[in-house]
């Protein structure tokens, strides 16, 4: 009965109801965090194909939102993709300065919701209406000095003063949590994060930036590159919006070329791409009007929109195709490098640079001179090559002592099995021989880089609950990804495992001079080693503590855990 009362409404009652504040500002301003909840539960309310979930919690306190938008009024999402539908993700307010997917958001919704527009009965939009509410919260018209609009917003940092688009693998944020159950729980097909960029001046209103086609890979990276993102351009053009790819020159200037964007899995689209989601980041230019920011993020949910619901089944058949053969991928990138020698071309639609003399410094400065615009072919270097690449163990095998990675693995619904027994196994052992650790802290963290590795073969005793991980399953990719510790996004990478970086036992040299004698008698092999590395390297030989320490290192009393990664590899 209230299905048919609400059709029977008139759509002059519901539009003029629902406006929203970016409508009712003339495209002047945002709604603040309390009029963002507010509004969509009224939406809620009203219309029957709409829910508003109340999901896991977040550092700002408050409980994050899912709006489904479901025309069958159904909104279990396991139950909506057992009926074969496909769901596009949308987070907005990653960054609450960049609120246009908030606002776009909303008028997508507003307009389907009074049949202004279509939603197609194939396609479920699953939409987080503001993602980092403690940056939004935290609202000022100062922040992104250089954005044309809106009035005030908010700002990047959320409430840990963490940039939440760095945080989805390494997890510090309750946001980055409660998004894990979320994307799991949608198992997106379609991932778009709604974005504003800086840098550069130019004539696109926006650009877009996808899943890296040769990271994502196998059919489904062949159907972005070919398919997909030729489609949405087109779409987007007949809407009055000609997009380009994410403006990041290789060099100073266009006539260097445009380099795509290395997506790790730190971000958004990095991460959806290891559990084989189609993503997108529209990243709307920040010196256009608010106004023509917003329409062009509505227009390419619409587009978005459009092509899913023609190409279900494909998008459909190759997710499922990338499930099934991940399971059993033999090997898996890790690292990867910007191949040079691939180039394509772009039409870019810019305005003539220049230097003039700076009004403060009175030395030159750098300007666009938007009189004087031009279009140009460019050169855009698209393509990324594995550095390093791995082959996957049948299993690894974690000592339930790493429960913080752990932990991360089951938000991320990895299958694994707590050892029922104490059980010994023969694994492969990595030892970390070198790495590099960034003397800055980035985003709560000194990242290791430059990783290598040696490893051996060797029986290790696991007790009772260390984790077993059978590579057997759609997460190996994600997997490898994070526990191979070469990996650029890797938990090693992110400090997860430094404990073992630093020595925990140690001896009293007075007192080892007569052990280490005794072991030294004992093991010839070893005494032959020491005389051999003094003949090679005087100032060993000069130096007693480190003679002393030689025999340490090479006897069983040095501690086997220092620098012997915790990750076991099961062949």
């Amino acid at each position: 009965m209230r299905i048919l009362l609400l059709l029977l409404l008139p759509l002059s009652l519901f539009s003029q109801s629902i406006t929203t504040k970016f409508e009712q500002s003339q495209a002047k301003e945002t709604p603040t965090y309390h009029e963002i909840i507010t509004w969509w539960k009224m939406m809620d309310a009203r219309f029957p194909a709409i829910k508003m979930l109340t999901m896991g919690p977040t550092d700002a306190g408050y409980p994050l939102h899912l709006v489904v938008v479901s025309n069958d009024g159904d909104f279990d999402l396991a139950g909506l993709r057992r009926k074969n539908k496909r769901i596009i993700l949308i987070n907005n307010g990653i960054h609450p300065g960049e609120p246009d997917g908030i606002d776009a958001s909303m008028l997508l919704v507003r307009d389907i919701a009074v049949r202004k527009s279509k939603l197609p009965d194939n396609v479920v939009l699953a939409i987080i209406p503001v993602y980092n509410i403690g940056g939004c919260l935290n609202r000022s018209p100062w922040y992104r000095a250089d954005q044309n609009g809106p009035a005030d917003f908010g700002s990047r940092g959320n409430s840990q003063n963490l940039d939440l688009n760095r945080d989805f693998i390494k997890c510090n944020s309750k946001e980055a949590r409660s998004f894990a159950a979320i994307f799991h729980q949608c198992d997106a097909d379609i991932f778009i994060d709604n974005h504003v960029s800086n840098g550069a001046d130019y004539q696109h209103i926006m650009t877009l930036l996808t899943s890296q086609h040769s990271k994502l890979g196998g059919v489904m990276g062949k159907y972005l590159h070919n398919e997909f993102e030729p489609a949405l351009y087109k779409l987007m053009k007949e809407k009055g919006f000609d997009l380009v790819p994410y403006v990041d020159f290789a060099g100073n200037t266009p006539e260097s070329g445009m380099t795509a964007y290395f997506d790790g899995a730190r971000y958004s689209s990095g991460y959806a791409t290891l559990w084989h989601s189609f993503a997108f980041v529209p990243e709307t230019h920040m010196l256009k009007p608010y106004g023509q920011r917003v329409a062009a993020t509505l227009a390419l949910m619409e587009s978005m929109i459009a092509f899913t619901s023609k190409n279900s089944a494909i998008i459909h058949q190759l997710r499922r195709q990338t499930k099934e053969s991940v399971k059993k991928q033999s090997s898996f990138p890790v690292s990867w490098k910007l191949d040079t020698t691939q180039v394509e071309q772009v039409r870019f639609k810019g305005y003539e640079a220049g230097y003039k003399p700076s009004e403060i410094s009175g030395l030159p400065r750098l300007y666009y001179d938007r009189s004087k615009p031009y279009e140009k072919q460019i050169r855009y270097f698209n393509t990324y090559a594995p550095r390093i690449a791995i082959d996957k163990p049948a299993a690894y095998i974690i000592p339930q002592g790493w429960w913080t990675v752990i932990d991360l693995l089951k938000i991320n619904k990895v299958n694994m099995q707590a050892l029922a027994k104490d059980t010994s196994i023969e694994v492969e052992v990595y030892r970390i021989d070198d790495y590099k650790t960034m003397p800055r802290q980035y985003e709560m963290h000194h990242l290791n880089t430059g990783v290598t590795v040696s490893s051996r073969k060797q029986v290790v005793r696991f007790r009772k609950g260390d984790y077993y991980i059978p590579l057997n399953q759609p997460a190996n990719r994600f997997l490898v990804e994070v526990l191979e510790p070469q990996g650029d996004d890797s938990y090693f990478a992110w400090n997860y495992f430094d404990g073992i970086l630093g020595r925990k036992e140690g001896y009293s040299p007075y007192a080892f001079e007569d052990l280490a004698a005794q072991y030294l008698n004992e093991h010839p092999e070893l005494k032959a080693q020491l005389t051999a590395r003094r003949a090679s390297d005087t100032a060993f030989a000069k130096s007693a503590s480190a003679q002393l320490d030689f025999i340490y290192r090479n006897s069983p009393y040095f501690e086997p855990d220092y620098l012997r990664y915790p990750v076991y590899r099961v062949p």
